[in-house]
């Protein structure tokens, strides 16, 4: 096999769950192989750069093996090979999320009784 569609590269690569949501990706733009903008039925070879966007992040890949089957994520991560350079992006960015202080959401309706609580204290009036 010297070739094969993207998006069925990537849904099998494990980068998107189904391959609609591949080639979602690919006309909005969300992957660029070596340097450029793809559409979904766009061959990749062994050997070609992709830069891939989703909700995990921004990946720079290397294509090492073709594969038309989706297995386990092991096997799927054989696939590809991911940059130095990309790999501490991806882990500096999820190392300032971890940082950043935590909001707890407001709850719906009116407080309850622990929440009155807390709401006086705050106040000073408690």
């Amino acid at each position: 096999m010297t070739g094969m569609r993207i998006d069925k590269w990537l849904w099998a690569a494990r980068f998107f769950k189904t391959r609609s949501l591949a080639t979602r990706a690919c006309e909005l733009g969300r992957i660029a192989a070596n340097g450029q903008s793809v559409k979904p039925s766009r061959e990749v070879k062994v050997g070609d750069f992709l830069r891939v966007k989703n909700d995990s992040g921004e990946f720079e890949v290397e294509v090492l093996i073709l594969s038309e089957m989706r297995g386990p994520a092991p096997v799927a991560q054989t696939l590809y090979r991911e940059t130095e350079q990309s790999r501490e992006t991806r882990l500096k960015l999820a190392q300032q999320r971890k940082e950043m202080p935590n909001f707890e959401a407001m709850r719906e309706g009116k407080p309850s009784k622990r929440d009155r609580r807390e709401i006086e204290r705050l106040r000073g009036r408690g």
